[in-house]
């Protein structure tokens, strides 16, 4: 799912392209991806788009008659661009948007239709789908501290809560706790000061170390590959590989559609983590130490 650096890029780049453009025509490939009933999307025709924003990990695009228009692309949803007078690809897109500058066509790989399209009548509508979470880059360590022990999850789960923190997902709270050198199911409320503060800088790290590489990255181009899984990256989708700090294997947790990745050394004490299936299955030959790990690998 693209995250707060992705959409940040995403957004940058449709400026570029789309400062003061017209919204001529929507045409919507598949009926299920518009979740509002009004206003109508025919109403957004022949406006001239005046904002763009980041609402946690959504893009909304606002118009001169005050009406926004919301795209959440979920897990698999993409966008494209295709200049003015190039030609659109065959492919059938949820949704194409034809400006007067381009195309902008939104796209979802697989089969299950998780990306959506809100269309609200005006500002403060549209702010209904603002989960509340606080934008890191934006607050100090003491807003950081009260939001992050607000509830007592795990870090894992903190970092994610939309209605705590804004625009961080699977892969860079990932990337975030490995920088911080915490154990994704150290419970919040379990925390010292020292970790706070310690979590708070690897957050804003994180978070702008990928914004400006992806920005170096693309340029002024619009962003083509847009994916979880970066070769850069520490640990996130990097399992059973070398972590770059100490070469332990990185391990993970599987749950449901997702799964955590993390380095038992750098991270937790040397001890693993039970994944909720495997170790379930394995009982007690789950090796719980890396020393234990390493003795039941073959190669």
């Amino acid at each position: 799912m693209p995250e707060l650096p992705d959409i940040e890029i995403y957004i940058e780049a449709l400026a570029l392209r789309l400062d003061k453009a017209t919204l001529v025509q929507t045409t919507l490939g598949n009926p299920f991806l518009l979740r509002t009933v009004t206003p109508a999307i025919n109403e957004f025709e022949n406006r001239q788009l005046t904002e763009l924003r980041r609402i946690g990990k959504r893009i909304a695009f606002g118009f001169d008659n005050n009406k926004w228009l919301v795209i959440h692309l979920m897990i698999a949803g993409r966008l494209q661009w295709v200049d003015s007078g190039k030609k659109v690809p065959a492919r059938k897109s949820l949704a194409s948007f034809e400006f007067d500058t381009g195309h902008l066509l939104l796209t979802e790989a697989g089969s299950k239709r998780r990306a959506s399209l809100h269309l609200f009548t005006n500002e403060q509508d549209m702010l209904s789908i603002d989960r509340g979470g606080l934008e890191i880059c934006s607050i100090d360590e003491d807003q950081f501290h009260e939001r992050l022990t607000l509830r007592n999850h795990t870090l894992k789960r903190a970092l994610t809560d939309q209605s705590l923190f804004s625009g961080i997902g699977n892969a860079y709270s990932d990337e975030i706790l490995h920088h911080a050198k915490l154990s994704p199911v150290l419970q919040t409320h379990k925390m010292d000061k020292q970790q706070v503060d310690g979590l708070f800088t690897s957050c804003k790290y994180i978070l702008n170390h990928w914004t400006e590489s992806l920005r170096a990255e693309i340029g002024d181009a619009f962003p083509k590959k847009v994916t979880a899984f970066k070769e850069a990256m520490a640990v996130h989708g990097k399992y059973q590989q070398p972590c770059p700090v100490c070469e332990t294997k990185v391990q993970r947790i599987r749950y449901a559609n997702n799964e955590t990745n993390y380095c038992p050394r750098c991270q937790t004490g040397g001890k693993l983590l039970a994944d909720r299936s495997l170790s379930r299955l394995l009982k007690k030959d789950w090796p719980k130490t890396i020393e234990a790990l390493e003795e039941s690998d073959p190669v």
